[in-house]
């Protein structure tokens, strides 16, 4: 069996990369993937699987032609937050896929936010028209279960993601404490320069080494920068490509501080206190579905050094999962894997 994957790949987003990587691990053996991605060469090399350009729309239509299944990959594929590019794209190729009669997979997908009247009818027959769906998180399932389509729920494959070491990692001074932060419209100059203020307070009092992880360098980086260059002895901007170094990466800090979602999830899969800032309803959710302490982007004190003492407090009796919590959730994700095998060879 060939299947077309399809996602946010191959355009240096670290947690949608995750995604892939937990996508091949729980892809059943008999299926041969075929991802669509924005650097198709180094997705190649990267997984050992078939890329094509993922926008070469003669190339996506003739995989799609010569392909038996069709599977939106993960993450937040239909919502127009970020425009409608999105929702069209990925929308259009379902449709395309739907009508070449193959078999359609929405995949630990996020629905949402969906902020147009045409991108909610989109999506709904999209949706609609799937052989299967399963969802990571109850807001989407809300929203499907109010359109009337079936759905399985469990939580983001990426909670079962394999890790691996990171070369030197252990050489780094310790304690470490991983900042993960990303650009945002509503995270002003002045909510950043609070940040900031905040994390060197922080790291004076804790005298922690600061791990620096941009997810996506084009949004992440240049943030990493500005705290680095606030306390260069004692921070390091790490930048890994490979998703399960990434994950890997976890096992060996005390705390996170991450704005990304997937940064969130892989701490928490490895044992790690975290502290959240959320700007988008995936994280949110995620803080609610797992009593993650946290703020909301706009609620940043105005006085860094009361964030500061809310980081400290974390640190100093904040309390990470307990092994049960994550056995249990990396069990439920795993509920993904079984629904491919169920789907696509029953």
């Amino acid at each position: 069996m060939r299947a077309v994957l399809c996602g946010y790949y191959g355009k240096g987003n670290g947690g949608d990369e995750a995604l892939l990587a937990t996508l091949l691990q729980m892809l059943p053996p008999q299926v041969t993937p075929l991802v669509l991605s924005g650097n198709p060469s180094e997705t190649a090399t990267r997984y050992g699987v078939e890329a094509c350009d993922r926008m070469a729309l003669p190339s996506v239509l003739q995989a799609l032609r010569h392909s038996d299944a069709f599977i939106w990959g993960g993450g937040s594929l239909m919502q127009d937050v970020t425009g409608a590019a999105s929702p069209l794209y990925y929308g259009g190729l379902m449709l395309a896929a739907q009508q070449l009669g193959l078999k359609t997979i929405a995949w630990a997908q996020g629905v949402g936010p969906l902020s147009r009247s045409w991108t909610k009818t989109l999506a709904r027959r999209a949706f609609a028209g799937c052989s299967a769906i399963s969802l990571r998180d109850v807001g989407s399932a809300k929203l499907l279960s109010g359109w009337g389509i079936p759905l399985t729920l469990a939580p983001d494959p990426v909670w079962a993601l394999a890790g691996e070491p990171v070369p030197g990692l252990w050489n780094l001074p310790a304690p470490r404490v991983a900042v993960a932060l990303r650009g945002h419209p509503q995270l002003t100059p002045e909510r950043l320069e609070r940040l900031i203020s905040a994390l060197v307070s922080f790291q004076t009092a804790t005298q922690t080494y600061l791990l620096l992880i941009p997810f996506q360098p084009a949004q992440d980086l240049a943030i990493a920068a500005a705290i680095q260059a606030q306390i260069p002895q004692a921070s390091q901007i790490l930048s890994l490509s490979d998703p399960q170094q990434l994950r890997g990466l976890f096992q060996g800090v005390e705390m996170t501080i991450a704005m990304r979602l997937h940064a969130l999830i892989m701490a928490a899969a490895a044992g790690c206190r975290c502290f959240a800032i959320s700007y988008d309803p995936k994280v949110s959710q995620l803080m609610q579905d797992f009593d993650l302490p946290g703020l909301e982007l706009p609620e940043i004190p105005l006085d860094s050094a009361q964030l500061s003492q809310i980081w400290l407090e974390q640190y100093a009796n904040g309390d990470p999962l307990s092994a049960p919590q994550i056995s249990a959730v990396i069990d439920r994700a795993r509920l993904h894997q079984d629904f491919l095998q169920s789907v696509l060879i029953g």
